[in-house]
């Protein structure tokens, strides 16, 4: 079965290959599907939709360590689900089976901000139809589609104490995840120190001044986000009960 094995000498992926581009056009599709179709998504039924695609999420992801481990490659310092997009695929699990709306706001963050990064610039070295090449994409393909699903189907908007509570978040478990790191000889999230490879992070300073620099990235990006999904509704409301009669 070489589409499930450890070698990629006949899956070697290539950014911005045909099979990239594919992706990313099912990506822009997808998402205009969600924004275009949302009063039917609304109307309906999905909860065993929902509920359907969480459990594929679990399998995919069970399998995906599960190759790790049959291939030789399960290595405590780098397999633990601890970096941004793995935190972000547990959320969307959760996000669809318990629909709680502080998942959503802290996935609609990292999702928007991370995963969509991933799928432009993605760490991989397998493409089609290797297993890996589907676990990366449909994995990150629903942690971008989900919480735009629950934004413009079920109505789901961020508010300011979002941002908030994103940074909260994330500074609760960066001390936790530097401990881990520093136990397992490991660099989740590039909190022990930048990736070999050329990254955004080259621009942010040395270590450890380039966390801090990636936190205000983070913040500035994330109001951003608010800007464009906040609820606009209630403000456009309350303007139009304060205009004079005519």
């Amino acid at each position: 079965m070489e589409w499930f094995s450890r070698s990629y000498k006949n899956f070697d992926f290539q950014m911005f290959s045909a099979s990239h581009f594919v992706i990313l056009t099912i990506l822009i599709l997808g998402s205009l599907a969600i924004f275009f179709f949302r009063d039917k998504l609304k109307a309906g039924k999905w909860r065993g939709t929902e509920i359907g695609v969480a459990i594929s999420l679990i399998i995919m992801e069970t399998a995906y360590h599960l190759w790790l481990i049959i291939n030789g490659s399960w290595h405590v310092s780098d397999a633990i689900p601890l970096e941004l997009c793995s935190i972000s695929l547990i959320l969307t699990i959760l996000l669809l089976l318990t629909r709680f709306k502080i998942i959503y706001e802290i996935l609609l963050f990292t999702a928007l901000l991370g995963a969509s990064q991933a799928l432009i610039t993605p760490l991989l070295n397998y493409d089609f139809p290797h297993f890996r090449f589907f676990h990366f994409f449909y994995t990150h393909l629903m942690i971008i589609w989900v919480p735009l699903y629950f934004t413009w189907a079920k109505g789901y908007r961020p508010t300011i104490w979002s941002v908030v509570k994103l940074f909260v978040f994330l500074n609760v478990l960066m001390p936790i995840i530097m401990l881990i790191n520093k136990m397992v000889d490991g660099n989740y999230m590039f909190l022990s120190h930048k990736p070999d490879s050329a990254s955004l992070l080259d621009v942010l300073g040395p270590y450890p001044w380039y966390i801090l620099s990636m936190e205000g990235l983070l913040i500035t990006l994330s109001l951003m986000v608010w800007l464009i999904f906040r609820n606009k509704t209630a403000k456009k409301t309350e303007v139009a009960k304060n205009l004079p009669l005519q």
